[in-house]
């Protein structure tokens, strides 16, 4: 055992050791004038005062003393939360080039290393995001050839859910065929047919991907990297994400033996006409692992959000079987039993209109946004942001907010109509972000929602297997995501 004197002496060294850092901490931001926040702690922070299951609604607490500019430490980062509509606007519309920086996020930054669209930044984000939306205009993003593959896909989760005769099923892989395959006919130029072993695999992967960033120990790996080195979940996600890198590969492998320079046919094919054209570049952003990474992104994104909206939109439905009945007035009326839907409807459908947007932004999923970083010494308000500042957007404050929707933790398609029921538009739906940052995939998805939800209530009813009042839709966990509850129900011909 440690005799007392040297029990003594090294509190006293932890203790020195503790004020130093704190020291050099406060010394790193001297020169910006941050706003004020709840005092943190050496080398942890605010983490005592945060609920690691739910950051978003401690935000919202913190709002409540601190305004809608205020400082919290993730550990030993300071980081400024922008709380409520105006503050989000400002920065992110307004402002949009300063605060445009992608803050770290080290549960991925460790697997992708700064590349693709989603985590990167500066030059490599700018010229790989400006490239892939070119290409996916060139593919048809939100043209009518597009709108066509969604709807021949929509068609085919119809004769899918046809085959379940009413019995009650699981929706997860059924709702998550259709945005997948649409994104892979974009990135890879072929679809998967759904009894597909490797296609359930792939996407039992998204879902897994989703729910873990969303865990508490993930968030609490982003604030403490040094987490790396303990077993947890990060490990399982490394792996799974490994795989997925590894089977973009063997696509990648395939293209390449297959490429006609002349007639791309997809978006690995472009991007590798691209890194020919730049090989003898040595700076060159479009390099094999920027492929990867960047192919990852937009299948990821393009699978799991939309696949997650429609299931959590389902079940909402199911606990308010009015609203479903509703919608199929208006499909009946709009579009009747002949013929399939397509996007010229959705200005005629504006309570459908209003339950898609309803329903994005009761869900929340993803009640702050993925970390924002000020790309130069910025003045905001009566603060000082030195250049690097990590900036965390509440979207929970935007589509959670009482004066822009009355009794927000209603679900109401109301908040979206106004008083003759035409469709009403609300500056404070950000559910896709806003800025430099919007989501890439905004227009697809929007495309995906309508024509997927409008397919399946033309074709069924929708049949809960309790009571609708006795059904919970309360997040199974709240963290990058809202991961709905895991339900099953019955698809009844109409």
């Amino acid at each position: 055992m440690c005799s007392l004197p040297m029990a003594l002496f090294i509190v006293l060294v932890v203790c020195l050791s503790c004020l130093i850092l704190f020291s050099l901490w406060n010394r790193r931001h001297a020169k910006g004038k941050l706003p004020p926040g709840p005092t943190p702690l050496p080398i942890i922070g605010n983490i005592l005062q945060l609920d690691i299951k739910n950051i978003a609604k401690s935000l919202s607490i913190l709002a409540k003393d601190y305004g809608p500019v205020f400082t919290v430490h993730f550990g030993m980062k300071p980081t400024v939360v922008l709380y409520g509509y105006e503050a989000v606007k400002e920065a992110l519309i307004d402002r949009a080039e300063e605060f445009s920086g992608r803050g770290s996020y080290p549960v991925i930054d460790h697997i992708f290393q700064g590349l693709g669209i989603v985590f990167s930044n500066g030059e490599i984000w700018k010229q790989t995001r400006r490239f892939s939306l070119t290409v996916l205009r060139n593919m048809g993003m939100g043209k009518k050839t597009i709108e066509d593959r969604i709807k021949e896909e929509a068609l085919c989760l119809i004769d899918e859910l046809k085959k379940t005769n009413g019995s009650p099923c699981d929706p997860t892989f059924l709702l998550s065929c259709v945005p997948c395959n649409v994104i892979a006919s974009v990135i890879f130029q072929n679809r998967f047919d759904y009894g597909d072993e490797k296609f359930h695999t792939l996407i039992h992967y998204f879902h897994e991907n989703f729910r873990l960033v969303s865990t508490p120990w993930i968030q609490l790996y982003n604030f403490f990297p040094s987490l790396h080195y303990f077993p947890g979940s990060h490990n399982e996600l490394f792996k799974i994400i490994a795989n997925q890198k590894k089977f973009i590969m063997e696509k990648v492998k395939e293209h390449q033996e297959s490429l006609d320079i002349n007639n791309p046919q997809d978006f690995i094919d472009y991007f590798l006409i691209k890194m020919e054209k730049e090989k003898h570049n040595k700076q060159s952003d479009f390099t094999m692992d920027n492929l990867i990474v960047t192919t990852w992104d937009l299948f990821s994104a393009g699978t799991e959000t939309t696949s997650t909206t429609m299931k959590y939109g389902l079940l909402l439905l199911l606990k308010h079987p009015e609203v479903s009945a509703k919608v199929q007035e208006e499909i009946e009326r709009v579009i009747g039993r002949d013929r399939s839907p397509c996007m010229q409807d959705r200005s005629r459908m504006p309570y459908t209109d209003a339950v898609l947007h309803e329903i994005q932004r009761y869900i929340n999923l993803v009640p702050i946004n993925l970390p924002h970083t000020v790309t130069q010494d910025v003045k905001f308000r009566e603060y000082v942001f030195p250049k690097g500042t990590e900036i965390m957007v509440s979207l929970t404050s935007l589509l959670y907010d009482e004066k822009e929707f009355p009794n927000p933790q209603k679900f109401d398609p109301g908040h979206f109509l106004d008083e003759s029921g035409n469709f009403k538009k609300s500056d404070h739906f950000m559910a896709f972000s806003a800025g430099k940052r919007v989501c890439v995939g905004e227009g697809l998805a929007r495309m995906e929602l309508f024509l997927i939800l409008t397919s399946i209530l033309q074709h069924f009813t929708l049949k809960p297997l309790i009571d609708p009042k006795d059904i919970d839709t309360t997040p199974s966990t709240i963290g990058l995501g809202s991961i709905p509850p895991s339900y099953e129900l019955c698809f009844i011909p109409v």
